[in-house]
């Protein structure tokens, strides 16, 4: 998995023939975020970023877990999440290709 600023980014390659088609994503936020409303806005920013990014950078036959941070999921620029979600995908798949 990758840290960053805003949250944390788990990805794994599926196994299976039928199962590559298709990319899965799944949203986290602990209590340690904070309170129900300000769980549900930082899922909320991260379903975002991952419903503007994942089909340009995400790949199909992976699945990937967003798992937000106290304070910084929410107060962070959406832009700043946008960057670093870029950057979490392409690094994965460049250890993936690598192996």
């Amino acid at each position: 998995f990758f840290r960053t600023r805003g949250f944390l980014l788990q990805a794994k390659k599926r196994e299976g023939v039928e199962e590559t088609r298709f990319t899965r994503i799944g949203f986290t936020c602990s209590k340690k975020v904070g309170n129900a409303v300000a769980r549900n806005r930082a899922k909320r920013r991260l379903r975002e970023v991952a419903r503007l990014l994942l089909t340009d950078y995400g790949r199909p036959g992976w699945d990937y877990v967003l798992i937000g941070k106290a304070n910084e999921t929410a107060e962070l620029s959406f832009a700043d999440l946008c960057h670093d979600f870029k950057a979490c995908l392409s690094k994965f798949h460049q250890e993936a290709n690598a192996k």
